[in-house]
């Protein structure tokens, strides 16, 4: 295959430990790549500072020892959401010395945005073009040696759940981090955007030289202005700021985005041989339905009924077994075992009556909470949850809030505390804080049974209708 490495001769072997991170979209196959890898040897934890999931492990390539970071799947390093910024900044910290990109290869127009941006930044890279068993069920055939060529770093095709192709990837991994010195991506920009880089750049000679010019591409697209830059530097970037809306007729970050969707676009293009079949796949048939515009809601709104209706019917029907096994494990067994022994008659009030009928009552909560938790497994599990978003979007913004905060809000049905822990892949401070005070007021699991209590000694016979009429009011 056609890459960097392939240039120059051999290198001198280094046999230091080397630290690799592996970047991605979310769903492309990257945490299974993780787990081919490292296998058991892998460790959780938080990123420093923040409440974003850190994944660690480690695994050996001939003997060398290689440690791996998972970074959180991104789609881009725009920085708008905790995740991005905690990719983007490991990244540009250079505690990695390789980069391996993972790219769904039945999506890949859609992932190579994210290519061009790490190939911009200039990092050893070698992109692992992953899924290619779902790519050849779909008919789609990639020509790796010119993708690679067009890219400048090696690509390997893999599947990372059998494992194909991982042996090739971890040869050309050691050989790029060993031997190969990866230059800037030559991204055709306009031409006032070079101009306005040029001009920037020799103001910002604070900044580490092997990121100065991405970092100064990221500051015309972002049009900080904060106090941190003197006061020359801020007044620059304005004017070339405003110079490229005026010229090229809009504003430097959307340009820029432009650049690089078109450049993605045009490779993509280049190195597809076969797109696949044009008919539509199952999932869009149904992605057509639960996402339409007439049908996006009551389809929503259905499957939360489903849910309850799921929840009351399923998990009501072992409240029965579970009071009684309660109370024959905590109240009446243990109090005849106290009884046998002797026990004066104020600790079994106090054990069995007192303490075990506490336990039976929240032994009562287990099957309606448990359905719960299945059922919302079920929905994130087949991808509805995403999608349930982007229906609500509208609905969202109404009060205040995007529609990324609703998976945070749903989540809250089974757990306020996860669901707050899931405010961290909103984009900005204020919706998290928005999105976090509100969570306390959704109802979560341990009060759906207290609800289903009420519901089922009133409403025997339309109890879900009932539940389901209290949440849907708020």
């Amino acid at each position: 295959m056609a890459g960097c490495c392939d240039k120059g001769g051999p290198a001198a072997p280094n046999r230091a430990a080397l630290t690799i991170a592996i970047a991605g979209n979310p769903n492309c196959g990257k945490s299974a790549l993780f787990n081919a890898f490292t296998g058991i040897r892998q460790k959780t934890g938080n990123w420093p500072g923040v409440t974003v999931e850190r994944k660690e492990g480690r695994f050996e390539i001939d003997g060398r020892e290689v440690a791996v970071i998972d970074l959180p799947g991104i789609y881009s390093f725009d920085a708008s959401s905790l995740d991005e910024q905690v990719s983007r900044d490991y990244l540009l910290s250079r505690d990695a010395d390789l980069v391996v990109n993972v790219v769904d290869a039945a999506n890949l127009e859609r992932n190579l945005y994210l290519t061009v941006q790490l190939l911009e930044m200039g990092v050893p890279l070698v992109l692992a073009l992953n899924m290619m068993d779902v790519a050849r069920k779909r008919g789609i055939e990639i020509d790796v040696e010119e993708l690679a060529q067009e890219l400048g770093c090696p690509v390997v095709p893999v599947v990372a759940v059998s494992g194909e192709g991982t042996t090739e990837l971890k040869a050309r991994m050691l050989a790029v981090a060993d031997g190969c010195e990866q230059g800037g991506f030559p991204l055709a920009l306009d031409e006032v955007v070079e101009q306005a880089i040029q001009d920037l750049e020799p103001l910002l000679a604070e900044l580490p030289a092997p990121n100065r010019r991405w970092l100064t591409l990221k500051l015309i697209e972002s049009g900080d202005s904060g106090s941190e830059l003197e006061t020359a530097v801020r007044e620059k970037l304005a004017h070339w700021r405003h110079q490229i809306a005026e010229r090229a007729g809009e504003d430097a970050d959307i340009l820029i985005a432009d650049t690089r969707y078109g450049h993605a676009h045009t490779l993509a293009r280049r190195v597809l041989r076969n797109r696949g079949q044009a008919s539509r796949t199952f999932s869009d048939r149904i992605d057509q339905i639960v996402l339409g515009k007439w049908t996006g809601v009551p389809v929503f709104l259905a499957i939360m009924y489903l849910m309850f209706l799921f929840t009351m019917n399923i998990g009501g029907a072992f409240i029965d077994f579970f009071d009684g096994a309660a109370n024959a494990l905590f109240v009446s067994g243990f109090g005849e075992l106290l009884d046998a022994i002797g026990a004066p008659r104020w600790l079994r009030v106090f054990l069995a009556d007192g303490i075990g009928g506490g336990v039976q009552i929240v032994a009562t909560f287990i099957p309606i909470i448990g359905a719960l938790y299945m059922f919302l497994s079920l929905l994130e599990d087949s991808g509805y949850m995403a999608r349930a978003a982007f229906v609500m979007d509208r609905s969202m913004r109404a009060i205040g809030l995007p529609g990324k905060a609703f998976v945070p809000l749903i989540v809250g049905f089974g757990c306020n505390v996860p669901a707050i822990m899931a405010t961290r892949t909103l984009e900005n401070e204020r919706e998290r804080k928005l999105t976090i005070l509100m969570n306390p007021f959704m109802s979560c699991g341990a009060r759906l049974p207290v609800y289903a209590l009420f519901a089922a000694a009133f409403f025997p016979d339309s109890g879900q209708n009932i539940v389901f009429a209290l949440y849907l009011t708020g």
